[in-house]
């Protein structure tokens, strides 16, 4: 599987945003020049055929063997269909919360004791939602949680320290260190944007208070 490719996909579709005035502010809070929209690449069909086909198989390749997989709302919901749908398998998605009416739920769908579930990303930053939602489906679901995969990881130590203290192993179709370079290489990236990024990627929680942003 060729990591590049995706970066490249992510470039062509225009996922990737860059702006210090202002910077982006993630869900976490943390602020950023990097932004990647990967909710753009549903409306691009050979690019989204592509993505579900690299996820494919990076579970092949990694021998994961879900019988369940189960999307992070609300982004990550519809490659877990696009995927549950090629693989044959069935899905559940997962709220941020519990619903605040009817029977109160966080997990959406149909989710057996001891099923083998593998969560299903679009993108990881700090990682909290996906370590929140495998918690979900280990606690609730009664389940177990065999990996989480992702198109693109941030890179960010918080989330490796997360996932590592979760028991989670974290498999992606690209990652942020091989999108800087690709879309420096290529000219997306001007070289102060480039170095602008790799700074932040050193430190994310603290770059918006260093750079005075």
């Amino acid at each position: 599987m060729d990591s590049k490719l995706f970066a490249e996909i992510l470039l062509r579709t225009q996922s990737v945003k860059v702006s210090t005035n202002p910077p982006f502010t993630y869900t976490s809070g943390i602020k950023s020049p990097i932004y990647c929209d990967n909710r753009r690449l549903i409306s691009f069909v050979e690019e989204r055929k592509q993505v579900v086909k690299g996820f494919k198989e990076l579970i092949v390749n990694n021998n994961l063997n879900p019988s369940y997989l189960a999307g992070t709302a609300t982004a990550a919901i519809p490659w877990a269909a696009f995927l549950a749908y090629e693989m044959d398998l069935p899905m559940v998605y997962v709220r941020p919360e519990p619903k605040a009416h009817g029977t109160g739920k966080q997990i959406e769908g149909v989710l057996p004791e001891g099923a083998k579930v593998l969560v299903v990303e679009d993108l990881v930053s700090t990682g909290g939602s996906s370590i929140k939602t495998a918690k979900v489906i280990r606690n609730e679901g009664k389940s177990e949680v065999i990996g989480v995969v992702s198109i693109m990881t941030y890179q960010m130590p918080k989330a490796n320290q997360g996932f590592n203290e979760a028991n989670l192993n974290l498999k992606t179709l690209t990652n942020f260190e091989i999108l800087m370079n690709v879309a420096k290489n290529s000219g997306a990236l001007s070289e102060a944007d480039y170095k602008l990024a790799i700074e932040w990627n050193k430190d994310p929680e603290n770059w918006g208070t260093n750079f005075k942003l």
